[in-house]
């Protein structure tokens, strides 16, 4: 995430880019007009998405626990109109799986600091924890691909936990094995800004590329077997990552930077080098990473002003976060602006299927952090980008891979390279 819901916690200004968004067609695929309506693909999607594996690995749904009208196994879009996820609203949009962030945001790089951050994250994955051991008929904690084929035989959701800032591992390296032993099967190594671990994309205070204790890092998650995830880091962090890296690497909500010059998203010889390393970026469909939004230096400052009164979110209790959370909202509104479209985000899958091909794309749509598109504002909305997709030439099996097959591929990869030991 980027997180227009955590830029409370972090960077409130999105960085505005400047987009291509010309349709490039796959090859052997028939060209179609991109205003061609969706609904004739709609039955169609809906049946591939009963025969396959569809997983978001990308969401900040936790982020929403903290709400007492929120409970995510019940259809929220009317009583907590803002959310995007949960249970019911994945069966209308066929989502079978979903990576749920344990999120914090970057703050003190000490001793205190470390610590608030490891109990946050903490207490957000006893809570994802305690919603599945309160659910067993509907979800079941997935910490490997096959738990997630069973689960779908079983027409139970899959949850996955991931980590989101690998600032809740302080500089401690057993924290790694801990979290992983709780549940966790990815850490996006940094958010934001810069941590102990590497650099951040979006922070250029100091140094760059991965620490030595970064380093230390990326060989613990690898005989761990828990998967790195590259978005949000530099540039420099990125190769330092593939270099140091003996397992393929997730990117869990990145775009094509080709298409959008941001740099959260990925260029094209990132692209072609993740590839080779043989992982996986999942297409991400929070708006400005997809299409700029207009220039709007009112809205700009008014997020500013947001952030700068609440830049001790990391302090504060669970009530005060949830009065803050209402802030922004009302902000959101207020400056609610023209969104991308499914047909500009599937642009960009396009670009990195002709340039690298279908076997290295998802999807993370960065859900409740931010993610969202005109045409697809929520989970109930996901098989719109499979009409899409079916508008566009994409096969069945292409889909299967898209949806879940190439994230979960590299997910048995990594844990096959891991030696535990």
């Amino acid at each position: 995430m980027h997180k227009i819901h955590t830029l409370i916690f972090a960077s409130l200004t999105l960085v505005l880019c400047s987009c291509n968004t010309t349709q490039k067609n796959l090859k052997n695929t028939v060209e179609i007009p991109q205003n061609t309506p969706l609904a004739p693909y709609m039955a169609e999607a809906e049946k591939i998405h009963d025969d396959i594996f569809s997983v978001d690995s990308h969401t900040d749904t936790p982020l929403n626990f903290t709400y007492k009208n929120f409970d995510v196994t019940k259809d929220n879009s009317k009583t907590y109109v803002r959310s995007c996820v949960d249970f019911p609203r994945m069966r209308t949009g066929r989502l079978d799986g979903v990576f749920l962030a344990a999120f914090v945001g970057q703050g003190n790089r000490n001793e205190a600091g470390n610590m608030r951050a490891y109990n946050r994250v903490n207490q957000i994955i006893d809570s994802i924890h305690a919603i599945v051991q309160r659910n067993p008929s509907i979800c079941g904690l997935a910490l490997k691909p096959s738990d997630a084929y069973r689960l779908k035989e079983q027409h139970k959701i899959s949850v996955f936990i991931g980590i989101e800032n690998g600032y809740a591992i302080g500089n401690d390296l057993k924290k790694v094995e801990y979290f992983y032993d709780k549940g966790a099967r990815y850490i996006t190594l940094c958010h934001t800004k810069n941590n102990d671990i590497c650099t951040s994309s979006t922070d250029n205070t100091e140094g760059k590329g991965v620490s030595e204790f970064g380093r230390q890092v990326v060989a613990e998650m690898n005989r761990l077997g828990m998967m790195v995830d590259v978005s949000h880091i530099s540039d420099e962090s990125f190769y330092d990552v593939l270099t140091l890296t003996q397992a393929p690497v997730i990117a869990s909500h990145s775009c094509a930077r080709a298409l959008c010059n941001n740099p959260r998203n990925l260029s094209d010889d990132m692209l072609k080098a993740l590839a080779k390393n043989g992982g996986v970026v999942q297409m991400c469909i929070l708006s400005d990473y997809v299409k700029p939004s207009v220039p709007n230096p009112e809205k700009d400052k008014a997020f500013n002003a947001f952030r700068e009164k609440y830049r001790n979110y990391d302090s504060m209790t669970e009530k005060e976060r949830a009065n803050v959370h209402e802030a922004y909202n009302k902000l959101e509104e207020k400056y609610a602006g023209q969104k991308a479209t499914v047909a500009d985000a599937v642009n960009h899958i396009d670009h990195i299927v002709k340039l690298i091909g279908i076997e290295h794309v998802g999807i993370g749509t960065d859900f409740d952090g931010g993610g969202g598109l005109a045409d697809c504002k929520d989970a109930s909305e996901l098989k719109n980008i499979t009409a899409e997709l079916l508008k566009r030439g994409y096969t069945k099996e292409q889909l299967k891979l898209l949806w879940g097959g190439n994230l979960m591929r590299v997910m048995d990869e990594v844990a096959k390279k891991a030696s535990k030991s």
